[in-house]
């Protein structure tokens, strides 16, 4: 009971120094690999992303685990990430099992309620993103689509929004 609080000076010391040298491996380690490697595209990139701060945490805490390991680990989940991602640009079919296809979730100002099911999004959050767009009515709504990394895309309808909120403005902004 008496080492909860503090056990002693080495261990800090050992954190400390390992930990600001992981988070600059990390850092350089990531910065070396691209931009896609934390890119927020699907759940397989969140699992990575997880992984690499679970990995951190124990390099930092686990004392039985050396930097050299901890920053072996830390690559070789980058050289995972890129080598998946490489493989699904050129193949289709790990493409699939890495990554959802987009979801059609309103077309031409309606709910496709069959499609808001599979996918577990609301009517709400649709309204949400539709109006989150600045948009005010659906039948200015080409389509709404459910992103493969989980946001929604508002694509406004041909034609639609013919400026009329801007016309009060039109004396005042000529010269």
């Amino acid at each position: 009971m008496d080492h909860i609080f503090f056990d002693d000076w080495d261990k800090l010391n050992r954190t400390l120094i390992v930990g600001v040298l992981a988070y600059v491996l990390l850092v350089i380690f990531l910065r070396a690999s691209g931009k896609r490697t934390l890119s927020k595209l699907n759940a397989f990139d969140l699992v990575v992303t997880v992984s690499f701060g679970s990995t951190l945490a124990t390099i930092l805490l686990n004392k039985d685990v050396t930097l050299a390991q901890g920053a072996l680990a830390l690559l070789l989940l980058i050289t995972m990430q890129f080598l998946v991602t490489w493989s699904s640009v050129r193949w289709r079919s790990i493409k699939s099992v890495v990554s959802s296809e987009p979801s059609l979730l309103l077309y031409r100002g309606e709910l496709l309620g069959d499609a808001l099911h599979a996918t577990r999004v609301t009517e709400d959050e649709v309204l949400a993103a539709v109006r989150g767009s600045g948009i005010a009515a659906l039948d200015e709504v080409e389509a709404v689509v459910l992103e493969t990394d989980g946001s929604l895309s508002v694509v406004r309808a041909p034609g639609a929004g013919n400026g009329s909120a801007r016309s009060s403005l039109d004396p005042i902004a000529k010269p």
